[in-house]
């Protein structure tokens, strides 16, 4: 099967798609705490935070793209795959950047710090010339309003090399994204 080569715009539906907050919370409570038990009520006790609508939307994104799996006749109703291991370790990998530089804020969650990462991300044509335009300046302002030092912009490899490693990994996705992105900016929605 030939694939067509990924364009900047693909990618970044693809970056705002992993970025839905339901998706970041449904894969790293996965990650955290293991399989979800197929018992009566653990799937809303597991997400009392989220609206049905996020959660389905997140749950039908998460089998879409591979993360999860779940099996009628198996104890657990869903289990991550290897490659939604993955993506929970590039969340990981996120948060803690964002976390080391109080990014967006100082008292932000996991999931807004995982979302506004991966999003900025998602613009990195941009910072890298922001970067060549900082000269003496102590910050660079990024999407969003916040203001990001040197030693913030230096680290961002981390999570930059991350993510373009599973992005690569998983071209299906992005392709796949590309095909369905009639409806990508209606589905992103703010971290809470």
């Amino acid at each position: 099967m030939t694939r067509c080569p990924t364009t900047r715009l693909d990618r970044r539906q693809t970056i705002r798609a992993l970025s839905l907050p339901a998706l970041i919370r449904l894969v790293s409570e996965i990650a955290d705490n293991g399989p979800i038990a197929r018992r009566r009520g653990s799937l809303q006790a597991a997400f009392s935070d989220l609206t049905a609508h996020q959660l389905g939307h997140a749950i039908d994104r998460a089998r879409a793209f591979g993360l999860v799996y779940g099996d009628e006749h198996e104890r657990v109703r869903y289990r991550l795959t290897s490659r939604g291991e993955d993506l929970a370790d590039v969340y990981d990998t996120a948060a803690h950047w964002a976390r080391t530089h109080q990014f967006p804020t100082v008292s932000s969650d996991f999931v807004s710090r995982v979302q506004r990462t991966l999003i900025m991300l998602s613009h990195t044509e941009g910072l890298e010339g922001g970067v060549a335009r900082l000269g003496n300046s102590s910050g660079l302002l990024v999407p969003g309003g916040a203001v990001l030092s040197r030693e913030a912009i230096s680290a961002l490899d981390g999570p930059q090399r991350a993510l373009a490693a599973w992005l690569q990994t998983n071209a299906y996705v992005v392709h796949d994204t590309a095909l369905h992105s009639s409806h990508a900016a209606d589905e992103m929605e703010p971290a809470a």
